[in-house]
């Protein structure tokens, strides 16, 4: 994976969506459970089931999930929104027709009172409940995966149901749920008791009404306690997809958006941030199109005060950035050449000479050769550039844009054996943007013609930088340019001066 990666790209490119049938098992194990824990409760609660067969009791349940696989069997095909409402009501549904069937025979062939009647119901109708909404929520967590795997989003209805509000009815189902189903049994044990009035109970009967009123609370309790889980799964997935993204952007990634991957409050908040760091973004681009023309022109205007024209600005700046390009494969270099930091030195390079603007016409513009005392005067403009841009940057606080502009500047004429100007710099003591800018300079100061120089051609220029390896420029900036002179000449070919052309 490209080291270039966020670490939110990271995330949702290692997360895996639950697998087709990974999710059925899980369905299947639900369903599976339900049947048993039915059976039980079956048998425990009311008498009138004791005489039916587990198998009896757990057939209605079973057969509810082979009509789920057919009804749910094309739920894939519809949209996000569709399927976790279709599969609810389909598991809903399907528990209370399994219930209602069970009555239908027990009233058919026992004449089953009413009490038995409403406790299979309300055993069928609250395991149902607990099945179709922890299925739903697992439901919600794998479109949501799939979505963001896709990278696609939800297009958010008007009107939706609060997450808040779904939260608080199922907590409000399972106290009522408790409530009930401890009622029918406390009123089933005192049926009994009352009916052993005057007669002996026997000694197990106190440890057979623990066991009942055990096993329902447990069964309850677990079936609350994975709900919660559940819904504080998809809280924290909500949460986690909301904080990455704020997080890149805080360090300056625009790109990265919050996948909208659910109908509520948190659906809402995704899409509003992404409206944020759109509108960020697009302020951002601006500003980069205002400042990259700015400097051009600015860069443009110190040319024209020379002898050199616009192109060399941009020969030289894409000259750099092949250099550092190339160099970013460098075990040397490799972690200060990053895509970004190679786009701020192609940016920035056009100001390497902006400090002539501060040279006078009778020396900038002079056909012939410099006098040692001019050619003194000539080389202030890197430091007038430097100091020019040091104002600039003080005046907006830390910018890594006019940090390497000013680094150019002021150091683009330092040799690497500390023989330049305008500080004798020496080594690796020269930015690397200037060590870069240094040679882009010079191959095209020789390739161009001068008032002073005819243009040499690309072998000759190579020569002479050549000689300088060691001495004038950085040795691995000279194995650089060899390696990527290709390069070099298309560029050269492409930007031409005008009188050239």
């Amino acid at each position: 994976m490209s080291d270039n990666l966020s670490l939110y790209q990271r995330y949702l490119y290692k997360s895996r969506q639950a697998e087709d049938g990974q999710t059925k098992f899980i369905d299947l194990f639900h369903y599976s459970l339900a049947a048993v824990l039915f059976t039980i409760y079956g048998i425990q609660v009311c008498p009138l089931l004791e005489s039916i067969s587990p198998f009896q009791l757990a057939l209605p349940i079973s057969l509810a999930w082979l009509a789920r696989c057919y009804l749910l069997r094309n739920i894939e095909s519809h949209t996000c929104e569709y399927q976790v409402f279709r599969q609810f009501t389909v598991d809903i549904g399907l528990f209370l027709c399994a219930g209602i069937a069970l009555n239908l025979v027990n009233v058919a062939l026992y004449g089953a009172p009413w009490h038995s009647i409403l406790k299979v119901m309300v055993g069928v109708a609250i395991l149902g409940l607990f099945v179709s909404v922890d299925l739903a929520l697992l439901r919600e967590r794998y479109l949501s995966q799939k979505l963001m795997q896709q990278q696609k989003s939800l297009n958010l209805a008007h009107r939706f149901t609060s997450f808040a509000q779904k939260f608080s009815l199922m907590a409000t189902t399972v106290v009522v749920s408790i409530s009930l189903v401890l009622f029918l049994v406390v009123n089933k044990d005192l049926d009994w008791l009352l009916s052993h009035e005057n007669q002996l109970i026997p000694s197990n009967a106190r440890t057979s009404i623990l066991f009942e009123v055990a096993f329902i609370m447990i069964v309850l309790l677990a079936y609350s306690l994975r709900i919660i889980r559940s819904y504080v799964v998809n809280l924290k997935m909500y949460l986690f997809h909301q904080n990455s993204v704020l997080n890149e952007v805080m360090l300056g990634n625009l790109v990265e958006r919050v996948p909208v991957t659910s109908q509520d409050e948190f659906g809402l908040m995704a899409h509003g941030t992404n409206a944020m760091i759109e509108s960020l973004q697009q302020h951002h681009e601006e500003l980069n199109v205002t400042r990259d023309v700015a400097v051009l022109a600015l860069a443009s205007l110190a040319e024209t005060r020379d002898n050199e024209t616009g192109a060399h600005i941009l020969r030289t700046q894409r000259y750099v950035k092949a250099l550092a390009t190339h160099l970013s494969q460098h075990p040397d270099f490799k972690d200060e050449l990053d895509e970004q930091t190679i786009d701020l030195l192609y940016k920035s390079a056009p100001l390497h000479d902006v400090g002539k603007v501060g040279v006078p016409d009778s020396i900038l513009l002079k056909p012939g050769k410099l006098t040692d005392d001019e050619f003194e005067i000539m080389k202030t403009h890197a430091q007038l550039g430097a100091d020019a841009l040091k104002v600039a940057e003080a005046r907006l606080g830390s910018n890594s844009f006019l940090s390497y502009a000013r680094e150019i500047s002021a150091c683009h004429h330092e040799k690497w054996d500390g023989s330049g100007y305008p500080n004798q710099l020496k080594g690796n003591a020269i930015p690397l943007s200037a060590r870069l800018m240094a040679l882009a300079d010079v191959y095209d100061a020789l390739i161009s013609k001068r008032v002073y120089k005819p243009a040499f051609d690309h072998e000759k220029a190579k020569a002479i930088i050549l000689e300088g390896e060691g001495s004038h420029f950085d040795p691995r900036m000279v194995r650089a340019f060899t390696q990527c002179e290709d390069t070099f000449i298309a560029i050269a070919a492409e930007f031409k001066d005008r009188h050239e052309a």
